[in-house]
């Protein structure tokens, strides 16, 4: 429930602060007083874009505030949702700035505009004439026979499966698309995996092939310049084993005398432990060298099928083939999945086919139920309304192709006249037979689902004193379980209302502004009389008024 409005720098409204409250409250103004201004600032209030012209003074800010009652609204799980701070009393807040920029708060929170669209649609429906023509739009009449058909958790339900459902389609056709795409390579990359594994890749294998295969290719040399190394360590008269013995026999004798001559000794037998090493690993290599030709051959095609590999590759060592050679084994290996990856994907767009046909027959049985109760009870109020004649054909088809909202299409149509044809809305009723049915639908949708506060913006328009007289009744009535806004031009409406406001110009040093205010009971009277007879009262409108008043 909307408890108070503030609105400050607002077109006209230079500050403005009202307080509401339960049942029908009437707003009622001359032509031109600001009661479209009002509905413009609640409308930021709502979500709507903000408009720099909308600025009385561009110097500074534009602050509009709406206080709700929302704790009987079940709204808890939406503010968590949308992650707002929730509070049983919520404040909305929009500013515009003289830069043109607008911010929005719900509880001191900021939040975009989404957002706060989507908490607007849960706290006000505001229905001017602009809205009647959703009579005509489809989705609105699916809104209007799914509320009666009690259809709002197999909608959610719908709505999740759908989502799922389209979710696996578009899966199954990239799947299907890098099948296609991997069918063209799968042959090449299969065939260039071969040839890696065929390979036989081993981390560091290339630089110990190379080093055997260096050593493979000069053996004669190899052995020759060992046997140099081995007559020079080990020669009887002149090898450096043989003199470096004799160097540390001398030395040996001297090591006593000085620690110089120690320190010689122990350096001299270093030495010569280390050549004998050397000696020793020399013979070694020659007792192990020998020609293999076949080895070397060996080598030779293994590097050469290396270098081809890293070649065709365009990569620079062994480790960077082992990576391709992953990256391939990958895409081989996917490639290989897709069809049971597709198969999987299949299944699951079939079984939730079957779900979404399951829901999708709840939702059109349901809808059936609900159109004749639909018929009977619009046809019901607008007797009332004086459109005894008038009459609805709604009809429904299921059909295989899956909606937003179901599989069925509606057709929705209208005749004012006995025995006249049925047209679609727009087309077969006038503004005010349309006025008259949105009124209709409202109190009827006021049944069935929560509409915490609505406000109709002139739904009047165009309807004759007696039949304004059963509109303001049927608004009446709906007061009693809701907050009900009107903005009328009517008499015989305003009197209805348990609250009546008046919007008005004021002009004081030359600035004009929008102002209202609460009428009191002899105020309402007066505002009611100047409705039916002019700004002149004779004493037979202020006695009309009274009349209407009680």
């Amino acid at each position: 429930m909307l408890t108070s409005l503030s609105i400050q720098n607002y077109a006209l409204i230079d500050d403005l602060k009202v307080d509401f409250h339960n049942g029908l409250t009437i707003i009622t103004g001359e032509t031109g007083a600001g009661k479209s201004i009002l509905l413009g600032g609640l409308s930021l209030i709502l979500g709507n874009r903000a408009d720099l012209s909308s600025i009385k003074d561009t110097s500074r800010k534009c602050i509009i505030e709406a206080v709700f009652d929302i704790a009987k609204y079940n709204l808890k799980t939406l503010f968590g949702t949308e992650d707002f701070d929730y509070e049983p009393q919520t404040i909305i807040r929009r500013e515009i700035l003289p830069s043109g920029k607008s911010r929005a708060f719900v509880n001191d929170t900021p939040v975009n505009l989404n957002s706060l669209t989507v908490l607007g649609n849960h706290l006000i429906d505001v229905h001017s004439q602009h809205q009647t023509l959703e009579l005509a739009d489809n989705r609105f009449q699916f809104q209007v026979i799914d509320a009666l058909a009690n259809n709002k958790t197999g909608l959610d339900t719908y709505s999740f499966k759908l989502k799922a459902y389209k979710s696996s389609k578009s899966e199954l056709e990239n799947l299907l698309k890098l099948q296609s795409e991997s069918l063209k390579e799968q042959d090449y990359n299969a065939f260039l995996l071969d040839e890696l594994v065929e390979a036989k890749l081993v981390e560091g294998e290339q630089e110990k092939l190379e080093s055997e295969y260096e050593t493979l290719n000069n053996v004669e040399e190899i052995k020759e310049q060992l046997v140099v190394s081995n007559q020079v360590l080990s020669d009887d008269d002149n090898g450096i084993l043989t003199m470096l013995m004799t160097l540390k026999k001398s030395l040996q004798k001297l090591q006593n005398y000085n620690i110089s001559y120690a320190q010689l000794f122990s350096r001299a037998d270093s030495n010569l432990i280390e050549l004998n090493d050397i000696f020793s690993e020399i013979e070694r290599h020659q007792e192990l060298l020998e020609a293999d030709p076949k080895r070397l051959e060996a080598i030779n095609d293994k590097l050469q099928v290396l270098h081809g590999l890293l070649q065709k590759h365009q990569v620079t060592s062994v480790s960077e083939l082992l990576y391709v050679q992953k990256t391939l084994t990958e895409k081989v290996s996917i490639t290989e999945q897709l069809d049971d990856r597709i198969s999987s994907a299949e299944d699951t767009i079939s079984v939730l086919k079957e779900e979404l046909k399951a829901i999708a027959t709840t939702i059109h049985i349901n809808r059936e139920e609900a159109i004749p109760k639909l018929k009977q009870e619009l046809e019901y109020i607008l007797r009332d309304l004086e459109m005894a004649d008038a009459s609805f054909s709604i009809k429904l088809e299921a059909t295989n192709v899956f909606f937003t909202n179901g599989t069925d299409t509606l057709s929705f149509l209208f005749s004012a006249n006995k025995g006249g044809h049925y047209n679609e809305l727009k087309k077969a009723a006038s503004g005010g037979e349309l006025s008259r049915i949105m009124l209709a639908i409202k109190s009827i949708l006021s049944n069935y689902i929560n509409l915490p506060t609505i406000m109709f913006d002139e739904i009047d328009t165009g309807v004759s004193g007696e039949i304004s007289n059963q509109m303001a009744n049927i608004m009446q009535k709906m007061s009693k379980s809701m907050q009900v806004f009107t903005i009328t031009h009517l008499p015989q409406i305003a009197a209805k209302g348990d609250t009546h406001f008046k919007v008005y110009k004021e002009t004081n040093n030359s600035i004009t502004t929008t102002q209202m205010r609460k009428l009191s009971e002899e105020e309402r009277i007066v505002e009611i009389a100047q409705m039916l007879g002019g700004k002149q009262m004779t004493d037979s409108a202020v006695a009309h008024a009274k009349q209407l008043l009680n």
